[in-house]
């Protein structure tokens, strides 16, 4: 029963991920986007970054948090697993060529993101309690003319992603931190999800705010502690670097393989597990961070919007590149140590965040690699949580109302403990699938709305030309 449950999950996430729904809908938004709002995404990311962390809010504007609160927000529920063992697993399934693909998705994405973040805050609206409330769910209701169509679109995008709070937000990350105590401190799971549970609930219990103002502690912090050990495996690994930039490209379009035949895999398997785990990582084109973009305190849709793409820079185009790479240079390393032969077992042995972990022992004196990926994979899994526990919250209220908040929350932090024992490693796939079903009535939003897109960045910009938007 077990393992049919499982081939059919993944008949349903080939389906959604293979070549005729979802991934050509993904790349089809982010190029018409990135076409008609002229590379935006390359031309203003240095003023947007500029602006998120150093301007960071607008004086006097009406919403729950700041620009940089609602961006750190959206790098919580984004900077998790994904980055460490969604990386790990793109790479083992569809070798290096994997990885550029995941580029693919984070240069396009940005696009999509700015896109999904805009029509967001435009359509946003005050609840009973007088927060913002936004997201797809509201542009899709509020935004498309048939508004038949359109309600049934933010339904539709509401129940997904209520879903998917309990896989990509909850369970696959309460299960890595969970596998990975186990396996280097040797905490049995039980107790950590207990524990993370608890934690989970004593922030999400205060909403937004409370949400915002731990996060914006947690992953600047976090950050620095993974990229900075990141770094210092390739310094180590410094003559691996332009090998694995190599392998990257050339088996994105040949699916040429590494270290005898281990990272080996087709072009299709390069394409289809780097736009999963890319979209999986980055979420841009789910929708999902436009949900908190809405709660920021702004007067202008397109600042919060171009604040909103930073982070899809920052997860797919810097972290998940260092991680990727860290791996990638391991692996050469060992082959040349050890020959393709052995590498290729020593490596077949493991799986997801094993190897990220690995990599790092590797090439860090003592216990240090392995500590910094524990407490790296740790806090990035804690955040996600508190970030998709926002999201799952937003989308239960737009379905069932106000009053069916608190128990939400109540139920989502059991879930931290539940999840991991019903959904085993069954979890990545249940996450591939409500991810895609999130991303189609969303990007079906953003297609019939591009128009209000390209016209409120085109207004904002002879505004600001004109003096009369601050830059």
């Amino acid at each position: 029963m077990e393992a049919s449950l499982g081939a059919y999950l993944e008949a349903i996430s080939g389906l959604i991920w293979g070549p005729w729904v979802l991934i050509p809908l993904l790349v089809g938004t982010g190029l018409l986007l990135t076409v008609r709002l002229r590379g935006l995404q390359f031309r203003e990311l240095g003023g947007s970054l500029f602006f998120a962390f150093v301007r960071r809010r607008e004086a006097g504007a009406e919403g729950d948090i700041s620009h940089f609160h609602a961006l750190m927000t959206a790098l919580a529920a984004t900077v998790g697993t994904g980055n460490i063992a969604g990386v790990a697993t793109a790479i083992a399934a569809g070798g290096p060529g994997a990885l550029f693909w995941m580029w693919v998705t984070g240069l396009l994405g940005m696009a999509t993101k700015y896109a999904e973040a805009l029509l967001s805050v435009r359509y946003r609206v005050i609840d009973e309690h007088g927060e913002m409330s936004g997201g797809p769910m509201y542009f899709l209701s509020r935004g498309i003319s048939a508004r038949g169509l359109g309600r049934a679109l933010g339904a539709a995008f509401a129940l997904f992603a209520a879903i998917a709070a309990f896989g990509i937000g909850n369970g696959v990350q309460s299960q890595e931190v969970a596998n990975t105590l186990r396996t280097t401190a040797g905490v049995e799971p039980l107790v950590t999800t207990t524990v993370l549970a608890v934690l989970v609930a004593a922030v999400i219990l205060g909403g937004i705010r409370s949400i915002a103002r731990f996060v914006a502690v947690l992953v600047p912090s976090m950050l620095v502690l993974y990229m900075g050990g990141a770094l210092a495996v390739l310094f180590v690994n410094l003559e691996q670097i332009p090998r694995a930039f190599a392998h990257v490209i050339s088996s994105a379009f040949s699916g040429t393989a590494v270290g005898g035949g281990l990272l080996g895999a087709s072009v299709a398997a390069a394409i289809r597990f780097g736009f999963a785990r890319g979209i999986f990582s980055n979420e841009s084109g789910l929708g999902s961070a436009g949900i908190a973009a809405a709660a920021a305190a702004t007067r202008e849709p397109v600042r919060q919007a171009l604040v909103s793409m930073t982070q899809t820079f920052i997860d797919t185009l810097v972290v998940c590149t260092l991680t990727g790479l860290v791996i990638l240079t391991s692996v050469l390393a060992d082959v040349d140590l050890l020959g393709a032969a052995e590498a290729g077992a020593r490596w077949q042995q493991l799986s997801g965040s094993e190897w990220t972990t690995i990599a790092f022992q590797q090439s860090l004196p003592g216990q240090l690699g392995g500590w910094i990926v524990t407490a790296s994979l740790a806090f990035f899994a804690f955040s996600t949580i508190l970030g998709w526990g926002y999201y799952g919250e937003k989308s239960i209220q737009y379905l069932l109302g106000i009053r069916a908040v608190v128990p939400y929350r109540l139920v989502f932090s059991a879930m931290v403990v539940i999840g991991p024992l019903f959904f085993d490693r069954r979890i990545w796939l249940v996450s591939d699938i409500t991810n895609g079903l999130m991303a189609i009535p969303n990007l079906i939003g953003i297609l019939l709305l591009s128009g209000v897109i390209v016209s409120e960045t085109r207004a904002f910009f002879e505004r600001q030309a004109a003096g009369d938007v601050d830059r």
